[in-house]
């Protein structure tokens, strides 16, 4: 196999624009056979006037050792399809039969990381019993969308907690940071496209899915775990370990009823407060992490997209952006979670406290785009030694933005936020706030500790001169941003995934401290699976 890179193709192009530049750039002979795979796709936007996609392709051919001696054929070198290695795979027929007969693994949470370790594990034959404290996609559903209307707010069922994890109400983004030579991202995109995800998200720059086509998706990989012997329950919410001599003998669940089981995976997601306060007094070890916080901040989408694209943004998808600036008081400020053509959403999981998020459908059609604006927030910044300080300060935050809007969403606009004044939402002359749940005039400064709101102050005008009209006056700002990342890291041993001094016990994912994102979620999933199979080698 070969890669052609830094290939172009035009705007519009179609499967047959595609081979054609390989056989030109290649210089392979019209009726000459050949398969190809498109791996890379990204838009290049740098000039206004010039837009294109650029691509990677993996070509296989008779004459590749003759195409790579072409001294004339540029950006083609010899490449190996990345090809996940599971280690079920490795095991004998014998094995294989002797895992059925493992005491049964429990998985706590069905977001990305609870629902690709369960997947993996019902597909080696380990029965996983994965229990999540909130309700399946379709009632989670109807439940926040009561929310959303001016119903109460159901702690247990909302944008946090239920099937598919607090990625099912976003924009489904599926890009990361993280660099995986073992093809475990490959495996993960694999199984999504077959439960349902465009085959796009394998080569597409910044993947995406929305969370209208993410619903179908989570439902189909619950399905498939049912098939192969594992079993789902929602509503049932752990609430206690079960210790001896530092090892996992079972769990309590709902307060009372108790489950055997010596395999624990800890999928909680970011925002499991009441459990990480559960998991500290039963001993488990944790620490605080690092986190940001701040607004979400909206525009009108044709604004972001005549700033990246010119005119051209009109036949071209949906604009995003990434920005960055290092504030004078040295926290970072940046763009993260950028949802083009959403809404921003009360994301909130307690009462009396208030968070948003964005979220986008698959064809990012709203007429505004939002992204949250956060600021690095550090460990010192925590006001206590605790190892649940952070999550603390989440919480007294969340509590002043509840305050502030009156439980509504507090929204200003960024003329407001810079003289430090609540915003007037009724006079219909600007841009309304674009949201799902009610929104209000707020003062975000009333919410925001000084060393957020003055780095965010001071980063706007750099970001205007990047996009224009970032910085206008009319901008939207919508607050709280406060649930970027989890506040605590539940420390496991770096060999055995198990949590540190107790064994059977497996952190996992976002809300363990060791992802960020839909895909570094799924892959630590994946992760966890593959050490617990590792260790039931010894049961066999």
């Amino acid at each position: 196999m070969i890669r052609l890179n830094s290939l172009r193709l035009e705007i519009g192009y179609t499967d047959e624009d595609l081979i054609s530049a390989v056989r030109r750039r290649l210089r392979i002979p019209d009726k000459h056979p050949f398969s190809h795979e498109l791996v890379r796709l990204s838009l290049d936007a740098r000039k206004k006037d010039d837009i294109h996609y650029t691509c990677s392709v993996d070509v296989w051919i008779d004459n590749e050792k003759d195409i790579l001696k072409d001294k004339r054929i540029k950006n083609v070198a010899p490449a190996e399809p990345v090809i996940y290695a599971d280690p079920f795979d490795t095991l004998t027929d014998a094995q294989k039969a002797a895992l059925k007969d493992i005491k049964r693994p429990v998985v706590v949470g069905f977001g990305p990381a609870g629902m690709l370790a369960g997947y993996k594990l019902a597909k080696a034959g380990l029965r996983p019993l994965i229990v999540e404290r909130g309700r399946d996609v379709d009632t989670r559903i109807a439940d926040v969308n009561a929310f959303w209307q001016g119903g109460p707010l159901d702690p247990e069922s909302n944008v946090q907690f239920g099937e598919g994890g607090a990625g099912t109400f976003s924009d489904g983004k599926l890009n990361t940071m993280i660099h995986d030579k073992f093809g475990r991202i490959t495996e993960f995109f694999r199984i999504f496209i077959k439960c349902g995800a465009d085959p796009s998200i394998r080569y597409i720059n910044k993947p995406h899915i929305g969370t209208d086509r993410l619903t179908e998706i989570v439902r189909n990989i619950r399905k498939e775990i049912i098939s192969c012997g594992g079993e789902v329950r929602f509503d049932t919410k752990l609430t206690g370990l079960d210790i001896h001599d530092r090892r996992l003998c079972g769990i309590y669940v709902n307060g009372s009823e108790y489950i055997e089981c010596d395999t624990l995976v800890l999928a909680l997601g970011h925002s499991a407060r009441d459990t990480f306060e559960m998991l500290y007094s039963s001993g488990i070890d944790m620490e605080k992490k690092a986190f940001a916080m701040g607004v979400r901040i909206q525009h009108p989408q044709e604004l972001i997209g005549r700033a990246q694209y010119g005119e051209s943004y009109r036949r071209l998808p949906a604009a995003d952006y990434k920005l960055t600036y290092q504030a004078s008081n040295g926290r970072g400020v940046y763009s993260f979670c950028m949802c083009p053509g959403g809404f921003v959403v009360n994301a909130s999981s307690e009462e009396g406290r208030l968070a948003v998020n964005g979220m986008s459908n698959s064809d990012r059609s709203e007429a505004t785009a939002n992204s949250a604006l956060v600021v690095n927030v550090r460990e010192d910044d925590f006001g206590g030694d605790s190892p649940l300080s952070g999550m603390e300060l989440q919480r007294r935050l969340e509590e002043a933005a509840y305050a502030d809007g009156r439980g509504r969403i507090p929204a200003q606009y960024y003329a407001d936020f810079k003289a430090g004044r609540a915003s007037d939402l009724s006079g219909g002359q600007l841009p309304a706030p674009n949201t799902k749940g009610a929104y209000t005039g707020g003062n975000l400064k009333n919410v925001l500790p000084s060393y957020i709101s003055e780095s965010i102050e001071e980063a706007m005008p750099v970001f205007g001169r990047t996009i224009a009209g970032f910085d206008s006056p009319d901008a939207l700002m919508i607050g709280l941003e406060s649930r970027t990342s989890s506040p605590v890291r539940l420390t496991r041993d770096e060999n055995s995934f198990e949590a540190v001094g107790i064994k059977g016990i497996y952190p996992c994912g976002e809300g363990a401290g060791y992802a960020g994102g839909i895909t570094s979620a799924a892959v630590d999933g994946i992760k966890v699976y593959e050490a617990i199979l590792r260790g039931s080698y010894n049961q066999i």
